[in-house]
């Protein structure tokens, strides 16, 4: 059999697993609400806002991505575009 390997550190506490499961507790009960007070329904939200408020309480969580990849891909299938732009004539005021 494989083993697995272990780094031997865990990437998230136990409490922030814990914030979590609250959070995910909370959308399915409905009572769940984003920044913006709009009910969430979204799994992956509810996971972002258990993790946000155990990363407010000091739980071991790790920090937040950046678009740095996000930016990465959109620069390779964005295709160029030969768009002239016209510049504008001002008109000469009278006095």
């Amino acid at each position: 059999m494989a083993e697995k390997k272990s780094s031997g550190t865990r990437k998230y506490s136990k409490k922030a697993g814990k914030s979590v499961e609250s959070a995910m507790r909370r959308k399915k009960k409905g009572t769940l609400r984003s920044g913006s007070g709009k009910k969430v329904t979204s799994r992956k939200q509810a996971i972002a806002i258990g993790l946000s408020e155990a990363r407010e309480k000091g739980a071991k969580v790790p920090k937040k991505k950046t678009g740095a990849k996000k930016s990465a891909k959109k620069s390779g299938t964005k295709k160029s575009s030969t768009k002239k732009s016209t510049a504008k004539k001002s008109s000469a005021k009278k006095s």
